[in-house]
């Protein structure tokens, strides 16, 4: 197996996809049209949600939720107020949040599943606690069950990251459908791929249609002439330049609306694939003694596969990362790591609550190989071998 080369990610179109690139081609209408419009149906469609709103990545999907419920008359989220957030995500989960004038509270995640610990999560929350934002995290659901409670309990917003958990499950609810809004991405190395692209999915209207404005402009022409921010005149002149929000301009491509209508088509053969992976992953890695694998919660898409080494194996991953290069399997951190670690953070206004001691094992022991839609036998096999080898010479 010495010339597998074991890769994090790896392209899924066929020529269904470039023939939908072809065609918008031939229509002569490159950005945001019929087929983005196709597509969000579909979209909201499949996963049981009144409403799907396509921009043009999973980051911008973050911030005009975040910014939706800020700017919301019917949503108590307020520059000032804080919201709960895991001390492991990606960086873009903790931006909006900080550039919307809130702060971030940040609790620790559990070493297994990966995701916030929701038995740390009722000690964080506060009088000025507003929201939590779930993040399913390499395609983990959260535990909804305990954050839905708590959200009950104290009357908090509920916000999904699901960037990286497109297809996950919870109690047979599709993770992003959970709260008030959802986020996903369709970047290369996610369940679907757009080129770039994201996708919002709510069911609230109002929320739907301020994110419709932020999206392009903060102007009104994308709205319907009687809609909840400001009904239109009727003068399609004045309408069209009408600018209620202070908005931005994620519009996504045509192309990537028409690459995500054929991409739709296979997503379930393609987390069928991830799922029978992912099965050889646990048998291979679940039993043993110096690793710990990330622990299912209900219905998992795996995103990838995390590995955090422990007991003899703590301490090495500097240089089990450099054979796993030498052997030609890409690896990366668990997602971000610790964020509380970056430099970035003296930027963010933020506290903490607890200690934050699993995320520092994460950081400083944990990575992540990948996992996409074809069958990866002979790569995690192969993975499996190079570490026996390793954990030998340890």
């Amino acid at each position: 197996m010495k010339n597998i080369k074991y890769n994090l990610a790896s392209e899924s179109w066929g020529n269904e996809e470039i023939d939908a690139i072809q065609q918008v081609i031939k229509s002569n209408r490159y950005t945001m049209g019929p087929k983005v419009k196709e597509f969000e149906f579909q979209f909201a469609e499949y996963f049981n949600s009144k409403y799907a709103l396509m921009v043009n990545s999973g980051s911008t999907a973050n911030l005009l939720m975040i910014a939706s419920l800020v700017l919301s008359n019917d949503h108590n989220l307020n520059r000032g107020d804080e919201v709960i957030v895991p001390s492991v995500s990606w960086s873009t989960t903790y931006y909006p949040l900080s550039q919307y004038g809130l702060k971030l509270k940040f609790v620790d995640v559990d070493l297994e599943t990966l995701n916030i610990d929701t038995n740390q999560l009722e000690n964080a929350i506060s009088h000025k606690t507003k929201a939590i934002m779930a993040v399913n995290l390499l395609g983990n659901p959260c535990n909804f069950a305990k954050i839905q409670e708590l959200c009950s309990k104290y009357n908090l917003l509920l916000i999904e990251d699901n960037c990286e958990s497109l297809g996950a499950k919870y109690n047979n609810a599709y993770t992003g459908t959970l709260g008030n809004m959802g986020s996903f991405s369709f970047f290369f190395s996610h369940h679907m791929q757009t080129m770039e692209g994201g996708m919002i999915l709510t069911d609230d209207q109002s929320l739907l249609q301020i994110a419709t404005s932020l999206r392009a402009h903060g102007w009104i022409r994308d709205l319907p002439a009687n809609n909840l921010i400001l009904n239109k005149s009727g003068n399609d002149f004045e309408d069209s330049f009408k600018f209620v929000l202070p908005g931005y301009g994620v519009r996504p491509l045509e192309m990537s609306g028409a690459i995500g209508i054929e991409q739709l088509k296979k997503i379930d053969n393609f987390i069928s694939q991830r799922k029978a992976n992912a099965e050889l992953y646990k048998k291979l890695f679940l039993n043993e003694d110096n690793v710990i694998v990330q622990k299912e919660v209900h219905e998992s898409s795996w995103f990838g596969f995390s590995i955090i080494l422990i007991n003899k194996m703590a301490n090495q991953r500097d240089r089990f990362i450099k054979v796993l290069d030498e052997n030609m399997i890409e690896s990366r951190p668990i997602v971000a790591g610790d964020f509380t670690q970056n430099p970035v953070i003296d930027y963010l206004d933020h506290t903490i609550s607890g200690n934050l001691e699993n995320s520092e094992i994460i950081d400083k022991n944990g990575f992540f190989v990948g996992n996409d839609h074809r069958d990866l036998s002979n790569e995690l096999n192969h993975l499996y071998d190079v570490y026996k080898k390793f954990e030998k010479g340890v």
